[in-house]
């Protein structure tokens, strides 16, 4: 294996593989001008779409945080509102119960004081009738046993039955 030419750079024996100094200073020259293109030109473009980006996402977090607190509290307004409207619908439903049973009370208070004053009324009236029937009954008994009592003697008694 021979010595190459002064064109080489390494001492290596590398084969095929092996670079030439112009490859190497052309390699060298096309990596600074990407690497420059890269870093002075798309790296801050870059940059600059992350950052607008990230300003952009995080505002929108930002008003996404926002909007669910917001429904949160709305939601909570809402719990608060239906717990009372439940609460006085209970309360409600209690004084009608009250209500409706005081009613049935005095209502059925009322149906035993009418059915107390009909029924003293009925017995007043059936004692007055009762003592109204008995006295025609007596009556009509002393003329039927006047009559009868003449008949069986055979003659008139009178003044015996006018009494």
């Amino acid at each position: 294996m021979g010595r190459s030419s002064g064109m080489d750079v390494l001492a290596l024996e590398l084969g095929p593989l092996k670079p030439r100094a112009v490859d190497l200073l052309i390699g060298s020259v096309l990596f600074a001008a990407v690497f420059w293109t890269f870093a002075g030109v798309l790296l801050p473009r870059l940059t600059r779409t992350l950052a607008e980006r990230e300003r952009l996402t995080a505002g929108r977090a930002r008003e996404a945080d926002a909007a669910l607190a917001e429904a949160v509290r709305a939601r909570e307004v809402r719990a608060d509102i239906l717990a009372d409207a439940r609460h006085e619908a209970a309360l409600t439903r209690q004084r009608a119960m009250e209500e409706g049973t005081e009613a049935i009370r005095a209502a059925r208070e009322a149906g035993l004081r009418e059915r107390d004053e009909a029924v003293a009324a009925g017995t007043a009236r059936v004692a007055a009738e009762r003592a109204a029937a008995r006295a025609e009954l007596e009556r009509d008994t002393r003329h039927l046993a006047a009559r009868l009592a003449e008949r069986i003697v055979g003659e008139p008694l009178g003044a015996a039955t006018d009494r």
